[in-house]
């Protein structure tokens, strides 16, 4: 999070710092819960292994950490279960009172609910790694690795931290859901972002196949492109449902959006090393000679009874190796929107970040230039002579 006056009047930059996250992409992880339910909640022992790849600053840890160890609530589950509390308390059962009376009962019990403390429901056995090549400040419950995720022996180091007696037959050992919020350092020029973005995504899937469970989840981050339907269709290869998010928290502006993979199917006797494409097999039996006489793309016109008319394509001369993901809106569409820049309260103060970075990569870029006198330089002193 930064300091310029975007950010300032940015409503997530200012509801992180001022609710304790470290980052506002808390509220991304979030929303994004909130759609597919990530951490299980209709049956919590589905999700207590979770592995936070590319974590620092730690925002997606921290939302793993209060959410998943304190048992805290968050968003729109929060808001229901302070609904439901309210609708348990209110016992208007007087006929004779009027619509005033019964007003500010129910102010009076929204008010003594706001000064309860919150239910928590902490989880059993929970297991949280966090791993980035960034130091990170330490969090509750959370276990960090300092190592590069595009390197095979950072796989051996996660299966030990995941339990040391890790059995690579015994499925109850794997993970449950891996995240990745990872993104590398843009340069503006997008092809070449999203390339890399792509390489990534792939480093932390061939991970996550090494230790997922089957049934598992899976979520990082992608840069949405023109042949971003081929990633889509190799995440569909080992996954039973792929969708693309894009959190309300996420600005509409930005090319960034988040693959959900959910339902994850093995496959038997392979699992992808880093560096190695996904393939998508080509099915046996189906493929059948091409006509060279008519159009590859030739379609088949048919006009409804209600003069709407409809093409059919060629099943065969579909690509096998395209698919397009559904994309789904996260988050309250009527909450805050992310691009756009808020009045300042009055008496508004900004806060500090709630945790700086520890060691932040532009920190020697930093302290030459200021031991250069500035941006350009040191000037010349005019004063003399």
């Amino acid at each position: 999070m930064g300091k310029s006056s975007k950010d300032k009047r940015d409503a997530y930059y200012r509801l992180a710092k001022e609710q304790n996250w470290r980052a506002r992409s808390a509220f991304k992880l979030i929303q994004i819960d909130e759609q597919f339910d990530l951490f299980s909640f209709a049956d919590p022992s589905k999700c207590t292994r979770v592995v936070d790849l590319c974590a620092a600053p730690g925002s997606w840890s921290q939302v793993l950490s209060r959410i998943l160890i304190k048992g805290e609530s968050f968003g729109r589950r929060a808001w229901m279960e302070r609904m439901n509390k309210l609708q348990t308390r209110m016992q208007v059962t007087d006929s004779s009172n009027t619509v005033q009376d019964a007003t500010e009962q129910v102010s009076s019990l929204d008010l003594d609910i706001d000064q309860q403390k919150p239910t928590l429901k902490p989880r059993e056995n929970v297991k949280i790694v966090a791993i980035d090549l960034q130091p990170m400040a330490p969090l509750d419950g959370i276990i960090q690795l300092k190592a590069d995720i595009t390197h095979p022996s950072t796989v051996p180091l996660l299966l030990k931290a995941i339990d040391p007696d890790f059995d690579q037959d015994n499925e109850t050992h794997r993970v449950d859901l891996v995240i990745s919020d990872g993104a590398p350092d843009v340069t503006g020029l997008h092809d070449l972002d999203i390339y890399v973005q792509s390489q990534l995504l792939f480093s932390a899937l061939a991970l996550a196949m090494k230790v997922l469970r089957p049934g598992g989840k899976f979520v990082a981050k992608i840069f949405r492109g023109r042949d971003v339907d081929l990633i889509y269709a190799q995440l569909k290869l080992v996954f039973d449902r792929v969708h693309v998010a894009k959190p309300r928290s996420s600005r509409a502006s930005s090319i960034e959006a988040f693959v959900v993979c959910e339902g994850y199917t093995p496959i038997q006797g392979w699992t992808p090393e880093l560096g190695q494409v996904l393939e998508v097999p080509q099915a046996k039996g189906t493929k059948k000679e091409k006509d060279t006489t008519l159009d590859p793309h030739q379609e088949l016109r048919h006009v409804r009874e209600d003069g709407i008319v409809e093409i059919h394509f060629e099943a065969d001369e579909a690509d096998p190796k395209r698919w397009v993901a559904p994309f789904l809106a996260c988050g309250d569409l009527s909450a805050w929107d992310a691009d756009a820049t808020y009045k300042l309260p009055e008496g508004h103060t900004s806060l500090p970040p709630v945790q700086p970075p520890t060691a932040p990569p532009y920190k020697a870029a930093i302290e030459r230039r200021r031991a250069e006198g500035g941006a350009y330089g040191k000037t010349k002193d005019r004063t003399k002579g």
